[in-house]
Parts: structure tokens; C-alpha cells; sequence
């Protein structure tokens, strides 16, 4: 059983810095993809950032130059550095993990408030 844990979410003003972790824990021999999601009020969940077990990173259009995702595989953790954030950030954080011969695990979601 895999679980994901994030933390690191909260209020921040426009134009501040957050920085979110994810932790997995329980029975992985691997990891594959790493990465996170958001999903705002009334909207739908949309992706945010990507790294693979190699170290290669996708973003959104919106995250990139100013959302650094990063992992440590021997940790099984991934973090994502939100810098210049805007009100528009405003959303609830997932993370996802994608276990060797498993299915996507998803965390319980971070709140990221921007706001003055």
C-alpha cells in the first residue's frame, strides 16, 4: 500500500514563495513519474508539473519560470519551489506517484492561498 503525504502549503501573499513536499511511504520497489496537480474552486484538477525517475521536468504553461519541481528518489519525495505566486495559484495542491506495477497514487491535497 503506497501512501503520499504532502506539506508545505498555506497563505502567502502575491509575489511571495512556497514550497511544497510530497512523501511516499509503504511497499515500492520504484517509482516512475512524479509530479502535481491543482485543482481551484470550481474548476477542474490540471497539471502542474512532471519529473520523471531520470530527472526530466514538464510544467504547465502557467507554472513554467516560476515553479521548480524537484525529487529525491532515495527519499521517494518530490517538491515543487512555487515562486512569484499570484492570486490566480490559488488552489488545492496534489501530488501523484506512479509506482512500478501499480496504479497512480494520488496524496490528500495541500491548500495554497495567495492572497493580500
Amino acid at each position: 500500500q503506497v501512501q503520499l503525504v504532502e506539506t508545505g502549503g498555506g497563505l502567502v501573499q502575491p509575489g511571495g514563495s512556497l514550497r511544497l513536499s510530497c512523501a511516499a511511504s509503504g511497499s515500492i520497489r520504484a517509482i516512475y513519474d512524479m509530479g502535481w496537480y491543482r485543482q481551484a474552486p470550481g474548476k477542474q484538477r490540471e497539471f502542474v508539473a512532471r519529473i520523471t525517475s531520470s530527472g526530466s521536468t514538464n510544467y504547465a504553461v502557467s507554472a513554467k519560470g516560476r515553479f521548480t519541481i524537484s525529487r529525491d528518489n532515495a527519499e521517494k519525495t518530490v517538491s515543487l519551489q512555487m515562486n512569484s505566486l499570484k492570486p490566480e495559484d490559488t488552489a488545492v495542491y496534489y501530488c501523484y506517484a506512479d509506482p512500478a506495477g501499480g496504479t497512480r497514487k494520488w496524496g490528500q491535497g495541500t491548500q495554497v492561498t495567495v492572497s493580500s
